[in-house]
């Protein structure tokens, strides 16, 4: 047989007999008179082994002492193939589940998968800017905070997304996505009140029940999307907001016994 020929009956391409041939595990034939490598059913039957052995996952350079060796024990190698499909199944199984969630909250692949049922939610009436400010703030959120601190911040939004939340984040969500030039100081104060009055008690209570999420020094970050992605009114209302968080968080550690 010319290389065509044993290629066709393997199944095999001609360049993937001069890769055999390349890495040892094929030995090159005689050629010739005419130049063309001269191959018989040995060949073809070593070419069958290799395939055999490569659709197990056995790669090329473990192959020489199973097809050379016929007391070879591969026992070990076996076990250890065995491991690695193992992983790799536990690994497209978690895929499939990421997969699910995103499909369940109709969110982008790029989105935190345990975040996007909430995002979803609040994504209701945003404007298009605003969404995708709340969805690049997850993104950095959940690197952020690690696979640690992935948890806090899933309660964080889930606990936002719950009946007697969800209406009051999305309409103090909208409102903060019309501030502009127009608005006016009262404006800002009364949606401020509003945030407040949504979101405090919730830091609070999760607060009280787990350690506060530590986002080290790259929450500097934070400020730097707010900057990129927000008008100057709406960086107010932030800044307003954080402000007032940070002092009534001061005014309760003041209150306590010591």
């Amino acid at each position: 047989m010319h290389s065509g020929e044993l290629a066709r009956l393997a199944g095999v391409t001609v360049r993937a007999l001069r890769h055999y041939h390349r890495v040892g595990v094929l030995a090159e034939p005689e050629r010739r008179s005419n130049g063309y490598r001269e191959y018989d059913v040995h060949d073809l039957i070593r070419v069958l082994r290799i395939r055999r052995l490569a659709a197990l996952g056995i790669s090329l350079d473990r192959m020489p002492e199973l097809l050379d060796d016929a007391h070879a024990d591969a026992g070990e190698l076996l076990d250890e193939l065995d491991a690695e499909l193992a992983a790799r199944i536990a690994h497209l199984t978690a895929q499939r589940k990421v997969i699910g969630l995103l499909r369940a909250g109709n969110a982008a692949p790029d989105i935190p998968p345990e975040l996007a049922p909430f995002l979803a939610v609040f994504a209701r009436g945003l404007a298009p800017d605003l969404a995708r400010f709340d969805r690049d703030q997850s993104v950095l959120l959940a690197h952020l905070a690690g696979e640690e601190g992935m948890p806090h911040v899933t309660r964080f939004y889930q606990r936002l997304a719950e009946p007697d939340l969800a209406a009051a984040v999305i309409d103090t969500s909208e409102r903060f996505g019309r501030l502009g030039p127009a608005s006016t100081d009262e404006d800002i104060a009364a949606l401020v009140e509003d945030l407040l009055a949504t979101f405090a008690p919730v830091i609070a209570e999760l607060s009280a029940s787990e350690e506060p999420l530590d986002l080290g020094a790259t929450a500097d970050r934070l400020p730097e999307l707010t900057a990129d992605l927000l008008n100057d009114t709406q960086r107010r209302a932030l800044g307003e907001l954080q402000r007032r968080l940070e002092g009534d968080g001061a005014d309760e550690a003041d209150s306590e016994p010591r």
